[in-house]
């Protein structure tokens, strides 16, 4: 069941999940929220380690929590970071985020100085790799 996307309380919900950020060596911190599509929230910061290449974005962070509760269709997120311009996810977000949503489902892109961007995550990730394109042999 599809819900009415409350976007100031959605980006809201990202700005909180930010000052969780775990970001010793960056010091750059990213909030993101998701609304799945029964209306329930799941938030995520950017979690970095010593070793980067373990270090995981707030995007994923949200995914995965949401996941983690049972939850697997993605109706709309927002992200937000102390960025120059509206911050846009990395490659592997985007992949990630294509793995649970649907081409059209919109993505709020957002900064501190109120810049925003509305897209979606077909525009975000162009061709991604799906399920669709694993093929089993018999």
């Amino acid at each position: 069941m599809k819900q009415e996307i409350d976007w100031n309380a959605l980006k809201e919900a990202a700005l909180a999940a930010r000052q969780e950020a775990y970001v010793p060596y960056s010091s750059f911190a990213v909030g993101a929220a998701i609304l799945d599509e029964e209306g329930f929230l799941f938030t995520g910061c950017n979690i970095e380690n010593a070793s980067y290449g373990l270090t995981n974005c707030a995007e994923r962070t949200a995914v995965f929590s949401m996941v983690a509760k049972g939850s697997r269709k993605i109706q709309a997120i927002a992200v937000v970071a102390d960025s120059p311009t509206a911050i846009s996810p990395c490659g592997a977000c985007r992949q990630v985020l294509a793995e649970f949503s649907q081409a059209d489902t919109p993505v709020l892109l957002c900064n501190l100085s109120e810049d925003t961007v509305q897209t979606t995550v077909g525009d975000l990730l162009p061709y991604g790799f799906s399920k669709h394109d694993i093929t089993h042999a018999t």
